[in-house]
């Protein structure tokens, strides 16, 4: 009666439950499979599994198929040496291959465990740990920032990547045509390195760019100059910046003092002269 009425239950055991319990109040196998919408030889059948098995006669009956290969100890043991050990060899870390080797099973037997646990030893995700006395307030200040803006005030994530090889190819680009793909030489130009600043506007998804030759306080403080040409004039400015030495030059300060709608936000360090992160601007 339970299994026939408890929500968890699934809808196959369930059914099977109300053809045992009509079938027990006396009704053929016409009747309860007219009352319940099935055919009368599924009633016949599990009612004839119930009068042989009891319950145990309602659950599904094992599946066919080859007998499992892997046993729980060999999959703790995968698990245990990707976690706990390391390659020899000089290896960096477990491959399928050397995982295989060293427990004497199939590469596709590692992959699929090591899929199923989630386990991928050849990746690796690197973090830092602020060390930075005012960490916590500084975090506030530009989450802060980020999910409530001033009023009257525009939010600018600005960052800085130097460095960049300005290439060009020594031919024009062949553009693509019905099944050729686009082309281009594979010997290119070099003219020199550029540096890319840039403010990136966080509630309408604006930059504000610029290229300089190199990448000094000189360089900041004309790419301010840009920044306060192209930003309304009636609106605060909230910059939020990284520990760049060239942020916090004197003429840099002397400057933003003269400007007094710019507020300059630092993101925390992680030790004396470095920085966080980059600013806000995505890599």
């Amino acid at each position: 009666m339970r299994w026939s009425r408890r929500p968890k239950t699934s809808q196959a055991l369930a059914l099977r439950a109300k053809i045992v319990l009509a079938c027990a109040d006396g009704a053929d196998n016409k009747q309860v499979a007219a009352a319940l919408g099935i055919w009368p030889q599924t009633v016949g059948k599990w009612r004839a599994r119930f009068v042989k098995d009891r319950l145990d006669g309602l659950s599904d009956e094992p599946r066919p198929g080859a007998p499992r290969k892997v046993t729980d100890e060999q999959v703790e043991a995968v698990i245990v040496k990707t976690l706990e050990e390391a390659p020899t060899g000089g290896d960096t870390h477990w491959s399928t291959r050397s995982m295989a080797k060293a427990t004497g099973m199939s590469q596709t037997a590692i992959s699929r465990i090591w899929r199923t646990f989630g386990l991928r030893p050849h990746m690796v995700e690197s973090w830092k740990l602020s060390t930075d006395p005012q960490f916590i307030d500084k975090v506030r200040d530009i989450v802060g920032l980020y999910l409530d803006p001033p009023q009257g005030a525009m939010v600018l994530a600005v960052d800085e990547k130097s460095q960049m090889q300005a290439l060009d190819r020594t031919a024009p680009v062949l553009p693509m045509m019905p099944a050729v793909p686009g082309r281009q030489t594979h010997d290119y130009v070099r003219y020199g390195t550029t540096s890319l600043f840039a403010a990136l506007d966080v509630s309408t998804g604006k930059v504000i760019g610029q290229h300089q030759r190199r990448h000094r306080h000189q360089e900041f403080l004309r790419f301010l100059k840009t920044i306060d040409a192209n930003t309304p004039p009636d609106l605060d400015l909230h910059l939020i910046c990284d520990n760049y030495a060239t942020h916090k030059t004197p003429a840099v300060m002397t400057w933003l003092a003269a400007h007094p709608r710019f507020h300059v936000h630092f993101t925390p360090t992680t030790r004396p002269g470095s920085t966080l992160s980059n600013g806000g601007l995505p890599n």
